[in-house]
């Protein structure tokens, strides 16, 4: 996943305001506190984050993927 269709999936699943809030105030717990911009700077791959982000507000898998309903790949090992 890249990091555009990280935020294309944030709009879509949380709306525009809601989701820019999430990724500016959400803390990730699994990610020692660290909001979701502060994970993106990091260097955190964008599918872990959205995963995590998702996890953490229970956001379903028939959801998660926005309207296509597919996943992206894992990231090469």
């Amino acid at each position: 996943m890249k990091e555009r269709e990280f935020w294309a999936l944030l709009e879509e699943v949380f709306g525009r305001v809601y989701g820019r809030s999430l990724a500016k105030d959400q803390r990730l717990a699994r990610l020692d506190s660290m909001t979701v911009l502060e994970a993106l700077d990091a260097g955190m791959e964008p599918r872990v984050v959205w995963n995590l982000l998702c996890d953490q507000m229970e956001v379903p898998d028939s959801r998660r993927w926005g309207r296509d309903h597919n996943a992206p790949p894992l990231p090469a090992a």
